[in-house]
């Protein structure tokens, strides 16, 4: 399989290019189930835009997440950030094969900047997809999303100061 060179917005699953490592339509489904019913439990009172997420680890356990707003907006947190760090909490989870963003929206909504980052950092190759009330989505890979993401090899070839 070739990935593809840019996030593929796609109605019908037959269109959809899979990979080895790629999630199977179970999984896909089971990630996208557990999105939409994280974003139930989200907390937007001052933005009123509601997301889900929900992570798939290399040991084959999906773990949800929601937006929890903040009055003091920075200190809001992402759906997809809290949904990793319950995998990495409670399970001490490494390596995230995939992601699934839901948005009650017309339209997918795609991670911001900082979730990409986080993310990038427990699996810059997982499949992220995006889904949302209406008919289209988004399927990706992450490094797609975020090219010359800021990896941990950066912090290794910093040079000491005295």
């Amino acid at each position: 399989m070739q990935p593809p060179s840019a996030p593929i917005k796609t109605k019908d699953e037959d269109l959809m290019v899979t990979a080895p490592d790629e999630p199977s339509a179970k999984q896909w489904a089971q990630l996208e189930h557990m999105a939409r019913a994280a974003a139930q439990r989200a907390y937007a009172p001052y933005s009123r835009f509601v997301v889900g997420a929900a992570v798939l680890a290399d040991n084959g356990n999906i773990y949800p997440g929601c937006n929890v707003e903040n009055a003091s907006y920075g200190l809001t947190t992402c759906a997809e950030r809290n949904a990793l760090t319950s995998a990495r909490s409670q399970h001490g989870i490494t390596n995230i094969l995939a992601v699934c963003i839901y948005t009650p929206t017309s339209h997918p909504t795609a991670p911001c900047g900082a979730c990409r980052q986080v993310l990038n950092e427990f699996g810059p190759n997982m499949r992220v997809r995006a889904i949302c009330d209406g008919p289209e989505r988004l399927d990706a890979i992450l490094s797609e999303l975020l090219p010359e993401a800021f990896v941990p090899h950066h912090l290794a070839s910093s040079v000491p100061r005295s």
